[in-house]
């Protein structure tokens, strides 16, 4: 019988075996449509074979494994992560399920694919992901039905979940990244929460996804009597009623916790604080109080040392300006609703650029550059800094940046009008600019190069001057983006080989698309 045959007859009797026993909780499932493999091909042999190691590996005790298969360029990489307090058996059943049953059946033909279920997580790429970060897609779901004390739910998830991802944090790699929790509530009700990051992670980006999952949390289940939030690396989970081995907290045993009880009717009101009852015990606030503590201790830490690492600018080179510039991640995660496609605005060669709203409601534009940058985190930061100063109001004002877990962020003001080709190629549009309306805008886009060329400091040559780089206003003045990109892309000024940053056809002279020559009359 032809080997290949073999196999999947193999995997079809075992798929029989497995889904006699009990299957695990489905969550979510992510299926990449951006490549897929064919059937019969080197790569579905080299994924079964990796399917093979994963579920043959389910039942050790760390409740993950990383491992490939195949050689390059057919080679495939996967993993799973099991809940920490589960057993091995459960492991076991949960990871052999999905690689026998589900993730084919569910993503037959894509060379990246990811399933979560409430016992494990499991994954397959098409390129190495160990040891990275990684927050796309971020999952989540929520009971339906509210709590009463909001405020208490917020304050209590912002403390004390915090806390525990620090806990995680600080335990060794290749050991369970895990920890789990239970609080006073309200009368006779407690909060149960669970945080967990793959064991390769390093200590600082388990506790960086933790808090972009627990703010991403605050921001979608802030009402709810129940929540999670998950992503590749990390994820994050509360309840109103114990929904994991309690064993894990010390306490005495309770049986495994494999099925979620259904959700009451959004009718039903579950938990309601009796009237005149604070519900708050002495061991919550004392709880409460070290949690703070602890908190601002590491904060002081965190800082103190960041300040002394050779990746922040320091005092006497700008650092109070770098501070009032800098955005956290978790701020811009949530302006842009976790970076949707329904907050997109455009694509470049640069990044990608998104719409975001800020707490106080001003409206900001989030491009999130591409990794081809070759500068390290101090010179970013610098030149940042430098282009942050230029202003001119042909210019689109840059108003900061952020630079985390491997994130490159500029944050500008959003201009309403989005850009000039966007009126010249719409025929509609267009008949918006008359010629009193083009001769403004010729007119400050030669003032914005003017400005740029010979009175900033310091001197900016664009490179890629084009109508999709010229935002307009709600009054319709021209505004010029994107300027400086070389710089914050740390390319050599004197170089001729530019090509992979500023490459638009039909915007470059002769002399720069053949030689990489470039200078003021480039731009003009």
């Amino acid at each position: 019988m032809n080997p290949f045959k073999l196999s999947i007859s193999l995997s079809l009797l075992l798929s029989l075996a497995i889904t006699a026993k009990a299957q695990p909780k489905y969550i979510h499932h992510f299926c990449s449509n951006t490549t897929i493999f064919s059937t019969n091909s080197t790569y579905q042999a080299n994924l079964y074979v990796l399917f093979t190691f994963l579920s043959s590996n389910a039942s050790r005790p760390l409740g993950f494994h990383y491992t490939s298969a195949g050689q390059n360029p057919d080679d495939v990489y996967g993993s799973f992560l099991c809940r920490g307090d589960y057993s091995p058996d459960v492991c076991q059943d949960c990871v052999s399920f999905a690689t026998q049953v589900d993730l084919a059946r569910r993503c037959p033909v894509e060379e990246e694919a990811m399933i979560w279920y409430d016992q494990c997580f499991v994954r397959y790429s098409n390129s190495s992901f160990f040891s990275t970060m990684e927050q796309e897609p971020m999952i989540y779901n929520r009971n339906v039905n509210n709590v009463t004390d909001v405020g208490l739910l917020r304050y209590l998830l912002n403390t004390t979940m915090s806390v525990a991802a620090a806990e995680a944090a600080s335990i060794p790699s290749e050991a369970k990244k895990f920890a789990v929790k239970e609080v006073d509530f309200e009368e006779s009700q407690k909060l149960y929460y669970l945080v967990q990051c793959t064991p390769d992670l390093s200590g600082s980006d388990c506790n960086s996804c933790l808090q972009i999952a627990i703010s991403l949390l605050l921001e979608y289940c802030d009402r709810s009597k129940g929540g999670r939030m998950w992503c590749p690396s990390c994820g994050v989970r509360y309840e109103m009623y114990i929904f994991f081995n309690t064993t894990v907290l010390g306490a005495p045993p309770l049986p495994p916790v494999d099925v979620l009880p259904p959700a009451p009717p959004p009718t039903t009101e579950i938990g309601t604080r009796p009237p005149g009852k604070r519900g708050i015990s002495t061991v919550t606030i004392v709880a409460i109080v070290a949690a703070i503590f602890v908190s601002i201790v590491l904060s002081v830490l965190g800082f103190c040392l960041a300040r002394k690492k050779c990746n922040g600018v320091e005092e006497d080179n700008g650092g109070e300006e770098i501070s009032s510039l800098q955005f956290d991640l978790s701020t811009l995660t949530i302006a842009t609703k976790n970076f949707s496609d329904d907050n997109k605005l455009g694509e470049g060669g640069f990044g990608q650029v998104y719409k975001g709203t800020l707490p106080d409601g001003q409206e900001i534009a989030v491009k999130r550059l591409s990794r081809s940058s070759v500068q390290g985190a101090r010179e970013f930061k610098n030149e940042v800094l430098l282009l942050a100063k230029l202003q001119h109001r042909n210019l689109v004002k840059l108003r900061g940046f952020c630079l985390e877990v491997q994130e490159k962020i500029l944050v500008y003001e959003f201009v309403p009008n989005k850009s000039l080709d966007d009126f010249l190629f719409d025929p509609e549009k267009r008949g918006q600019l008359d010629w009193r309306r083009r001769y403004k805008i010729i007119e400050g886009i030669a003032k914005g190069c003017l400005y740029l060329h010979e009175d900033s400091r310091p001197r900016v040559i664009h490179r890629d001057l084009k109508a999709s780089n010229i935002l307009l206003d709600k009054d319709m003045n021209p505004k010029i983006s994107d300027f400086g990109m070389a710089r914050i892309f740390g390319v050599d000024q004197t170089h001729a080989d530019t090509s992979r940053i500023a490459r638009t056809l039909g915007y470059m002279p002769p002399e720069y698309a053949m030689h990489g020559l470039f200078s003021v009359k480039s731009d003009t």
